[in-house]
């Protein structure tokens, strides 16, 4: 009988050990702050706290309009859709690591298109996904994600230290 509680508590203990941080420290939680940089211009941001190993998604919507057709009316909305989800994977005084995934929707670059009468149509949207394993921030330091070298070229800028306050999800 003794032998099955001994097998039973050494089985525990990996899971104890993983639900603890080295010395019985709480689980860190770190701000962050992600810049969405256009064309070397801040075109939006996002910031948060998140407990390391908890994510947080956040979707901001741009809808624009534009003058179509060929009376040149205003119309062709297209909602311009960005979804971030960032994950803190690792942290410490050194800095953090954090796991993002982005979905984002651009207007297709170029020229204006035009129906064979000479209409303007609407610029097409574009859809990109991109996900980073993790981006390591030095603590306090920004750092930078190319998603999109041209075309529009489309940079995340990413700052991150631990917090010394709790998550708020």
């Amino acid at each position: 009988m003794w032998k099955t509680r001994i097998v039973a508590m050494l089985l525990c203990i990996p899971y104890v050990a993983f639900a603890q941080q080295p010395g019985g420290t709480a689980t860190p939680v770190v701000q962050w702050q992600l810049q969405v940089m256009q064309d070397g211009q801040q075109i939006d941001a996002f910031d948060g706290t998140t407990t390391v190993g908890q994510a947080r998604t956040d979707t901001h919507h741009h809808v624009v309009q534009h003058n179509v057709g060929c009376k040149d009316q205003p119309a062709g909305e297209i909602d311009l859709q960005r979804t971030l989800t960032v994950s803190p994977i690792a942290a410490d005084a050194g800095g953090v690591t954090l796991a993002i995934d982005a979905q984002e929707t651009l207007e297709e670059p170029g020229p204006a298109r035009a129906t064979p009468a000479g209409c303007k149509l609407p610029p097409q949207p574009r859809q990109v996904s991109a996900s980073h394993p993790g981006l390591k921030s030095a603590s306090g330091d920004w750092a930078s994600w190319t998603i999109i070298d041209k075309d529009p070229q489309l940079v995340y800028r990413v700052r991150a230290n631990v917090a010394s306050t709790p998550a708020q999800q």
